[in-house]
């Protein structure tokens, strides 16, 4: 009996140990996939969809194409008759230096490249500071290459401008002694200025560097003899601007992710960055230290001469005008008042939010398969984007030296005749792990600190994720911006992505909300709204369907293009598929369709396209009645059966 006891303990001994080795071997081997199990909480969550029931007038409304906008196809090709191509004879080389985020890098470049056209000049490649100025990044990828593949640029606009590497051993020499002009462009110049004040001093010295900090060098709207150089900045926007091959690589892979099952998915940017807040005075959204983070930048930028304005400003005034992002709260409500089931995939987009985490709390709680680039990528994918990085000495935090007992009671000796209000009680002791955040010194100091060389890395860094963010967000079924056109002189991301999408693929979902009426119809508190046909439901509804058709185009033509033609590159670079007699009775009655061209014969179309006689606002409203019925009959005839991905918790109207 003994015996059969101790084998009974010794094989229980050895399935332990097994089993011990194999959880290991397991924990080790799970590294390699995604850090938080997305793709597989993707897979488990949803359901297969029947093409039949998911496909229905709720699936089009919420990922289908507009119809209006079926006809315009992408072309940004020369149709100048002959267009010149540069040879090596021209006035002399120009050389950049690039500072600013991935928004600003992109403008920069595409105005560059115009500009050298313009001036009829060498282009050497430009130089993103943002990746020199970091110590310890990967020596394989650096400056324009951090982002870019340079022989593909070069090779793309052969036919535009004479792009090189560098400048000649000569005039190389020539830049270290400090010999050529050094000039910063004021923001949004006009090719006037290129003209009669750079291409002089070009022509003289044959070298001349420009600084770029703002965002862009040009002017967004350029005279109609010029417009050859609008569509010289989509072909370098949308053509020559190539990603280098890991960063693509693993974009294609989170794209292929989101869409597993063959699901849609929405990307969403919130727009919260503390630049850009701080502008527009938009502190009061937000509590605790970032208030005073938004403050203190806000106090720089009036120091700066940047804005004109005081410190204190109403916030809340701010945002019923409009000038203050849509916060992911609202945005969640919104995407549920479209019809948006709790289970759609959203992909949260930006290198920075400003609030962290906390602030997208509210969001995830209404769309729990939220996810962002750590939730799709492995470690492995993310070191293969960054390449082998030299090790830094971790941040220190200084505390301030702390006063000793005899000079704590020296002060109180020396702090006046009596009586004296007691000494205040002592404060709730500040912790370390609260003080050494990127914000603890906002607690010590009254100026920010310089960046270590921790930060500037992690800025580097950021140029890598918005990238990633940028493929994903402009490959998306649908795309929401929750800070678009705010008004400041700088451009933005989801500007830069609408117009990309806008290119690409005009009939794409893309939402282009007015966020002053958004505002107005969050504060209304009218009884009328919640009973139909007023229902606040569907007049959100109503909204954004009209925001994804022509009229969202429409505005943003007039909002939009004035600040940054790439956030707006029609009519310029695109075409018609359209008939002649088609587009000319159509640009009778529509203005998105006044100086389209029809697309060249041979010209390919990805599908065909049938112009219906109906307006875009009658289809919508139709199309959105039929949905409305669809959601109350299945409310109806399936309230005991299990709902679908695309029916899932629809909202009621009548709600």
């Amino acid at each position: 009996m003994r015996s059969k006891i101790k084998w009974a303990a010794l094989a229980g001994l050895v399935l332990s140990f097994a089993s011990i080795l194999l959880h290991m071997f397991l924990a080790k081997s799970s590294s390699s996939l995604v850090q938080y199990s997305a793709v597989a909480a993707f897979t488990e969550d949803l359901n297969h969809i029947d093409t039949a029931v998911g496909k229905g007038a709720g699936y089009r409304r919420l990922w289908g194409k507009v119809m209006a906008l079926e006809p315009l196809e992408p072309y940004a090709n020369p149709r100048t008759t002959p267009y010149p191509v540069p040879d090596g004879q021209n006035n002399g080389f120009i050389y950049a230096k690039i500072y600013g985020g991935f928004e600003k890098i992109r403008t920069s470049i595409c105005d560059l490249v115009a500009v050298s056209r313009l001036l009829n000049a060498t282009l050497v490649i430009p130089e993103i500071q943002q990746s020199l100025q970091s110590k310890g990044i990967s020596s394989k990828f650096k400056s324009f290459s951090y982002l870019y593949d340079e022989q593909k640029f070069i090779a793309a606009l052969a036919s535009d401008v004479v792009i090189v590497n560098t400048l000649p051993s000569k005039l190389m020499e020539g830049r270290k002694r400090k010999q050529y002009p050094v000039i910063k462009p004021p923001s949004s110049s006009s090719p006037n200025y290129y003209l009669h004040e750079i291409l002089p001093k070009l022509k003289k010295s044959k070298v001349i560097g420009l600084i770029l900090a703002d965002g862009g060098c040009l002017q967004s709207i350029l005279p109609s003899s010029l417009v050859e150089y609008q569509r010289l900045r989509c072909r370098v926007a949308f053509h020559a601007l190539r990603f280098r091959v890991e960063i693509m690589e693993v974009a294609h892979q989170m794209v292929a992710r989101l869409r597993g099952s063959g699901q849609p998915y929405l990307a969403y940017h919130p727009g919260l960055q503390r630049e850009t807040l701080a502008y527009h005075g938009c502190a009061e959204l937000f509590q605790d230290v970032h208030t005073e983070l938004i403050q203190y930048r806000r106090a720089q930028m009036i120091k700066q001469g940047i804005i004109k304005e005081g410190l204190s400003v109403d916030s809340y005034a701010r945002k019923g005008n409009g000038s203050c992002p849509l916060m992911p709260e609202e945005v969640g409500l919104l995407l549920r008042a479209m019809g948006y089931p709790p289970r759609t995939r959203i992909y949260l987009a930006g290198s920075e939010t400003f609030g962290g985490q906390r602030v997208l709390i509210p969001l995830r709680a209404m769309f729990a398969n939220s996810v962002d680039r750590t939730s799709l990528c492995s470690k492995q994918e993310i070191t293969n984007i960054i390449g082998r990085e030299t090790e830094l000495p971790p941040d220190l935090f200084e505390f301030s030296p702390s006063k000793s007992a005899k000079q704590l009671k020296e002060e109180w000796d020396k702090a006046g005749p009596r009586p004296r209000p007691l000494p205040p009680p002592p404060e709730r002791p500040i912790y370390r792990h609260e003080k050494e955040g990127w914000y603890g010194w906002i607690q010590e100091k009254d100026s920010e600190p310089d960046l270590s060389p921790n930060d500037l890395r992690e800025q580097a860094h950021r140029l890598l994720w918005d990238a990633l963010d940028y493929i994903v967000s402009v490959e998306a079924d649908a795309f929401f911006p929750g800070f678009d056109n705010d008004g400041s002189r700088w451009p933005d991301f989801s500007g830069l992505v609408m117009g990309h999408r806008l290119f690409k693929m005009a009939a794409s979902k893309t939402y282009r909300p007015d966020r002053k009426y958004l505002v107005k119809l969050f504060n209304s508190t009218s009884d009328h709204l919640y009973h139909l046909p007023r229902n606040w439901t569907l007049a959100v509804r109503e909204h954004l369907n009209k925001s994804t058709a022509e009229d969202g185009v429409l505005q943003g033509l007039d909002r939009a293009k004035p600040k940054s033609f790439l956030s707006h590159p029609l009519p310029e670079c695109s075409c018609t598929s359209l008939k002649t007699a088609d587009l000319t009775r159509l640009q009778k009655s529509s203005k998105l369709y006044q100086g389209q061209d029809e697309c060249p014969q041979g010209f390919e179309h990805p599908q065909t396209v049938v112009l219906q006689e109906t307006s875009s606002d009658d289809s919508e409203t139709q199309e959105e009645d039929i949905d409305i019925d669809v959601v109350e009959s299945d409310e109806n005839s399936q309230a005991d059966s299990i709902p679908s991905a695309e029916q899932d918790e629809e909202m009621d109207p009548d709600d």
